[in-house]
């Protein structure tokens, strides 16, 4: 149960990460014209046609009880420190070969300096807000 209990948070704390941290960096840097795209991208996109932001929020959810599991196996370790660890390196990482390679892009962002700082920043704040949120939601909920 108390597995379980962990992933729904992990779960809860990735998604709303998404659209609070990571969207809001993407804002920021949208509005410093950093980033060409703006945030909340309501695109529809496959397989079912929900808009990106909600696909990336769903995502993150998933990276979330990722950072929740490290967290509980781990209670001396920080989870803000673990969300941002697996935000700035995990996800920058998977997102450079994995998902790069399922959508037919270059490897490790075709190895462009400014694409590799603004996916750090952009993910790491995402972890950051998913470790808080965790730890905050661990807290309410006494896992």
């Amino acid at each position: 149960m108390r597995a379980a209990r962990i992933a729904v948070l992990g779960f809860c704390a990735g998604f709303l990460a998404v659209l609070i941290f990571h969207q809001g960096v993407v804002l920021l840097m949208y509005g410093g014209g950093l980033v060409p795209n703006p945030p909340f991208p309501m695109r529809p996109v496959p397989p079912f046609g929900v808009p990106q932001v909600v696909s990336m929020a769903f995502w993150g959810g998933v990276w979330g009880i990722l950072i929740a599991a490290i967290a509980a196996a781990r209670p001396t370790w920080p989870a803000v420190l673990v969300g941002l660890a697996v935000g700035a390196i995990g996800c920058v990482l998977v997102g450079f070969t994995v998902v790069a390679a399922l959508r037919g892009q270059p490897l490790f962002g075709g190895m462009d300096p400014a694409r590799w700082w603004r996916s750090v920043v952009i993910n790491g704040a995402f972890g950051l807000g998913a470790g808080l949120i965790f730890d905050a939601l661990r807290r309410i909920g006494r896992v």
